[in-house]
């Protein structure tokens, strides 16, 4: 049997109501931007059911599985997409006369959509009413430094959540005109809100750079606490920008299965940060070093089946043709290499790029978990480093979570302590979704948000309705030849 087709007689003046208004209230879910039906010019004709009815699966899809297909902008896309059968269900809605609680239905019902979609609605009309702001000027500022730009800068702070509504008025007074030796000293002022009314010099204090240092960590810029080219331009986006990435965010959980599996394991390549779900309670969450721009790590869904105890690493031949290509015996004895039927293999150990703990994932990517015997890395606030592998912080110990959890805790020591290459399989496959989220629910509960590393938001959001935005990416950097 095909699929039922909606009846030209369902489109009864009460669903057209309803269905007008359901369009009309799409900005919640970021795709107001979206014409899917086109309103009727004053002599044109009506528009007719069958345009009605395109229009309604258009949307009901995007609700669903999202406005794009996610396979149609990466080579490589695993993540199992919602299936709905949106024609027989647009049927049954318009024949019950409950269109509203259908279309209700088809987007996420979890809270961090909700948050998101909340946030893109304040975001949005904050750049539909607000004055827009002029730019930052260039220049580096340091801490101690006099600058008119510092109350700008202070107010961007508070404005983002990285500095309180008000503090200590002496971190943003105006820089007081030096008085002569017989001038009588003024009164000290009473405190006073921190969002400035002036602009006049400000002092660049420590309070403010500490402040900064967190939105430098936030978006992958080095937490110096100095105002620099990197900075000013997170500190210049506007309203309107996070409103962008907001309603890119909500298409990509739209993309999404509407149930994950209750025990697995998110990587959010984006932020760089890994969260591990056991029975639908998150019980852990680190650092993870990813892939660096041109060297993605791809969005996929791949189960981890087995940890590897003290593992060798099989150089891949894009590596070993590429910076290793004019390496000699001396390099490969200095980093316990061999060459073995043409591949050359590190042996385990301490120095071996995979660390001490592999995390063998199922798929065709060469693309999985492990150690690293570079642990210093994770100290970065811009983790984009990799060659697409995923580094795990202080791994062993999530290894040991892991195992534990699954009941193989003394054969994944017993394998540890020989200090030779074993296997540990898992009795079940633990599920893991790497994810690329720049905008997300914190542990705080706060929607935080984050550089777009690989620049994969622009043709999202260009398809939503948005201009195209150069935002800033994580710069790729030559660390190590690790995977």
């Amino acid at each position: 049997m095909g699929k039922a087709t909606p009846a030209k007689a369902a489109w009864t003046a009460a669903n057209i109501a309803a269905f007008d208004q359901i369009l009309a209230d799409r900005a919640r879910h970021g795709l107001d931007r979206v014409e899917f039906l086109p309103a009727s010019a004053e002599g044109a004709s009506p528009i007719d059911d069958a345009a009605r009815t395109k229009a309604a699966l258009d949307y009901a899809g995007a609700l669903a599985h999202g406005r794009i297909d996610p396979a149609s902008l990466h080579q490589v896309y695993t993540l199992p997409r919602p299936k709905v059968d949106l024609a027989t269900g647009l049927s049954r809605a318009l024949a019950k006369g409950d269109l509203v609680a259908w279309f209700d239905g088809l987007a996420p019902q979890d809270a961090e959509y909700k948050q998101l979609s909340d946030a893109y609605l304040a975001f949005s009309a904050k750049a539909s009413t607000a004055t827009p702001v002029q730019a930052i000027p260039s220049g580096v500022i340091r801490v101690g430094n006099r600058d008119a730009r510092v109350a700008t800068i202070v107010e961007q702070l508070v404005e983002s959540g990285y500095l309180p509504s008000s503090t200590d008025p002496l971190a943003v007074a105006p820089v007081p005109t030096p008085l002569s030796p017989t001038a009588t000293a003024p009164t000290p002022l009473a405190p006073t809100p921190l969002t400035p009314t002036t602009t006049a010099p400000m002092i660049y204090t420590q309070a403010m750079a500490e402040a900064l240092k967190g939105l430098q960590t936030d978006y992958g810029i080095a937490a110096d606490g100095v105002v620099g080219p990197e900075t000013l331009k997170v500190l210049n986006l506007g309203a309107g920008d996070r409103a962008r990435a907001l309603a890119v965010g909500l298409e990509r959980r739209r993309w999404l299965a509407r149930t994950p599996p209750a025990t697995r394991i998110d990587v959010n390549t984006a932020a760089a940060q890994l969260r591990y779900y056991r029975d639908g309670t998150m019980i852990d969450q680190r650092k993870v070093i990813v892939g660096e721009p041109g060297r993605e790590t791809p969005a996929l869904s791949s189960p981890i089946y087995r940890l590897v105890a003290n593992p060798t690493w099989t150089v891949p031949k894009s590596i070993q043709n590429g910076e290793m290509a004019n390496v000699g015996e001396d390099y490969l004895a200095e980093h316990n290499m061999v060459v073995r039927d043409g591949w050359i293999v590190q042996q385990p150990g301490p120095s071996n790029a995979l660390g001490m703990v592999k995390f063998d994932m199922a798929n065709d990517q060469a693309i999985y978990l492990h150690d690293t015997s570079a642990p210093g890395l994770f100290d970065r606030s811009q983790r984009h480093l990799s060659h697409g592998c995923v580094r795990v912080e202080d791994a062993l110990g999530f290894a040991r979570i892991l195992a534990e959890d699954e009941g193989v805790g003394e054969a994944w020591q017993t394998a540890q302590d020989s200090g030779e290459t074993s296997f540990v399989p898992l009795p079940r496959r633990i599920p893991v979704r790497l994810l690329y989220h720049n905008v997300y629910v914190d542990d705080f509960g706060k929607v935080a948000f984050r550089t777009d590393p690989y620049g994969w938001n622009d043709p999202i959001a260009e398809q939503l309705g948005f201009v195209k935005a150069s935002a800033k990416r994580a710069e790729a950097q030559a660390i190590d030849i690790g995977p």
